[in-house]
């Protein structure tokens, strides 16, 4: 499941340009934006329908035309509905080389002394046309992309602080902080293991709660049973390897955790509305 860690720690673009660019809609393997984090930074844009955004415990709705920011380490999470969405992953430390000047207003945010807002909508205009021009110098790929990337990326970051679209001093309860790190656990978890037969009982023991109190935990904190995201990720993967190899349906349905055909495909059919055969043919 490399291709779906939950703790994305890969490489971002290139050592010199360090942005990585997704565009997503419903035929994409992962159009499901599932629970995951990384070390980076990620904006956002909804270009249609609409994407409900987890970012750690907090749920809300963005529609066509908003903005999210994503601050590193944050554990976030989509789920989409009738959406087509693009993602930009970027490090943050990009911005810490070219001038000192800039490079003190940055440091605030890496350093996590300030909180940029993480939605952003059409009363911010400013935000979402200086954002938009990033995305599509990154979509249209044209040459000197780059150049409009980075400078449209001060931009916003002066927009940013010029006009307060930001947090400060913001303090983490220690028990959200220690629910968050749980999550993150049994994440990863279900992440080395999610190709064995897994029980609810082994689930809960990987963060040393009973059965019924992990049982509520997750559900509180994902909105979702720990099988329901169990299945859910096992079939996120299975869409994965159906578009990108040539295995077998029966090998992929059994290198995922699904010992029974049958079952895998009416599990399928569940989550993508369509047998795997089908979305495989696609």
């Amino acid at each position: 499941m490399h291709d779906l860690d939950r703790n994305e720690n890969r490489k971002r673009g290139t050592y010199e340009f360090p942005f990585e660019f997704h565009h997503i809609d419903s035929t994409h393997p992962r159009y499901v934006m599932s629970y995951h984090w990384h070390v980076e930074y990620e904006l956002m844009r909804i270009l249609k329908g609409t994407l409900t955004v987890t970012l750690d415990e907090k749920s809300f709705t963005a529609t066509a035309g908003d903005i999210i920011f994503v601050h590193s380490g944050i554990l976030h999470s989509g789920m989409p509905d009738d959406c087509v969405y693009q993602c930009l992953v970027f490090d943050g430390n990009t911005f810490l080389k070219h001038n000192s000047v800039c490079a003190g207003y940055m440091q605030k945010i890496i350093h996590q002394e300030i909180l940029v807002y993480h939605h952003f909508t059409d009363e911010s205009k400013d935000i979402c046309e200086t954002v938009n021009s990033i995305f599509d110098s990154m979509w249209q790929n044209q040459p000197g992309y780059e150049l409009t990337v980075l400078g449209q990326f001060y931009h916003f970051f002066g927009i940013v602080f010029g006009k307060h679209y930001y947090l400060e001093n913001v303090q983490k309860a220690r028990k959200d902080y220690k629910r968050i790190l749980q999550l993150k656990q049994v994440l990863e978890f279900i992440e080395h293991n999610y190709a064995s037969p897994l029980t609810l009982q082994e689930l809960s023991a990987s963060v040393s709660m009973s059965p019924k109190y992990f049982c509520r935990f997750f559900s509180e904190m994902t909105h979702q049973t720990p099988m329901d995201y169990l299945n859910r990720q096992r079939i996120e993967q299975s869409c994965y390897e159906l578009s990108t190899t040539d295995d077998s349906i029966t090998e992929i349905a059994y290198r995922n955790g699904f010992n029974d055909l049958s079952y895998f495909i009416r599990t399928f059919k569940k989550y993508k509305g369509i047998t795997p055969g089908k979305y495989k043919r696609s």
